[in-house]
């Protein structure tokens, strides 16, 4: 859900404003440097993280077309630091070396919006068409909802990439982009899907975030934050189910291991979460990554996360919690193409009696999925293959 001008403003921060004197600086500096990168491309996912399909794409740039200059942005203390060095050129995120790159890029790249040296300052150069550079949005996700901040008006990016015909029509239909700029290519980490093995009985438990409780809970003591998020609906819920008495049972019954890791965006509040039970392990980043989780787990149990259309793309089964549908849709994400009860991967249950059932159900079918699940995904991936970095990698050089 799009916010309030007011809303943005008030995120804004001090530090913000610095970076118009390096965008400044980095300008004029780009005057001579111009002629000395003509196809430069500038790729990232999120500060602090190379996981995405930002680094998927650079890997593959790296790996097959050497010839191509890249560079990927991230910051230099983050864990996934080393390991995108090792691949080719990286950048400081927000540094002034960012800024020129992306002064200098042909093309700016990243599977986030956000994904710039300053996302205040860059959405201005971008939007108001004072920058004349190529954006390409990669996406984190397939899209299941009606995202209006991803709205051409919002973004003005010359390639948005989607994974299925389905999501292609519903963007390019109402997101407002030229004829041309949606393409279905499948996002780049649904490359490294198709190779797998599921560790026996691990059930995932990954909630997406609440676009209120970020923007809400902003207090600076650490017991405050804490203590407002443990008086939210999402906290009570979430947090009922991994201390209820019946999923330690069933986790002993058909040997289960229970691993929770919610959305980044909620990772600031995993302490709240009290859990002692030797079969529940609260996950943390960056100890934990998404991918592996997803492809060693043998059952999702998530809300409305785009994590199950990644889950649900090896054919493993799932189920969707959803117990504040209403304020979801009213404070986070509206109802998009996409019917959970229709469209989904696995039933969609209000109550946490509904999900153990569930899940005894599919631990005595060894966790095979089931024969609906499995038609709707040969009807609904109709690009199910190891060839999406080779197609976005060939329709961002042919622009």
């Amino acid at each position: 859900m799009e916010q309030t001008f007011w809303g943005k403003l008030k995120r804004v921060k001090l530090s913000d404003l610095f970076h118009i004197f390096k965008f400044l600086a980095a300008w004029v500096i780009c005057l001579f440097l111009r002629g000395k990168h003509k196809d430069l491309w500038l790729i990232c996912d999120t500060e602090n993280e190379a996981r995405d399909n930002g680094y998927w794409l650079f890997k593959y740039v790296r790996e097959h077309h050497p010839e191509q200059e890249a560079a990927y942005a991230i910051n230099r203390h983050s864990p996934d630091y080393e390991r995108v060095a090792a691949l080719g050129k990286t950048v400081h995120y927000g540094s002034l070396k960012h800024w020129i790159y992306y002064l200098l890029a042909s093309k700016n790249i990243s599977s986030q919006k956000m994904g710039k040296p300053n996302a205040a300052i860059c959405y201005v150069l971008e939007v108001y068409g004072i920058l004349k550079n190529v954006r390409v949005f990669l996406q984190h996700g397939i899209i299941m909802a009606d995202l209006s901040y991803l709205y051409y008006p919002h973004t003005k990016m010359r390639l948005f990439v989607c994974s299925t015909y389905k999501e292609w029509k519903y963007v390019n239909d109402n997101y407002g982009y030229p004829e041309g700029y949606v393409q279905q290519l499948g996002i780049c980490r649904l490359d490294g899907l198709h190779d797998f093995q599921v560790k026996k009985g691990q059930i995932l438990i990954m909630p997406t975030w609440r676009m209120y409780i970020r923007n809400d809970i902003r207090s600076v003591s650490r017991e405050k934050a804490l203590e407002e998020f443990q008086a939210t609906e999402y906290f009570r819920y979430w947090n009922a189910l991994l201390n209820r008495e019946g999923l330690y049972a069933l986790a002993e019954e058909y040997d289960l291991q229970i691993v929770f890791y919610p959305h980044r965006e909620m990772q600031r509040f995993l302490d709240a979460f009290e859990i002692s039970h030797p079969r529940v392990t609260v996950a943390s980043w960056p100890q934990y990554d998404v991918q592996e989780l997803l492809k060693s787990s043998a059952y999702l149990i998530t809300d409305f996360s785009s994590v199950a259309l990644d889950f649900a793309y090896m054919k493993k089964p799932l189920l969707y919690y959803q117990f504040d549908t209403e304020k979801y849709r009213q404070s986070h994400n509206a109802s998009g193409d996409f019917d959970y009860e229709k469209d989904g991967f696995g039933p969609v249950v209000h109550d946490a009696d509904e999900i153990i059932e569930k899940l005894r159900q599919s631990a005595e079918r060894g966790f095979e999925n089931e024969e609906v699940y499995l038609k709707r995904h040969a009807s609904y991936f109709d690009l199910w293959d190891k060839d999406n970095c080779r197609r976005n990698y060939e329709a961002i050089k042919s622009i």
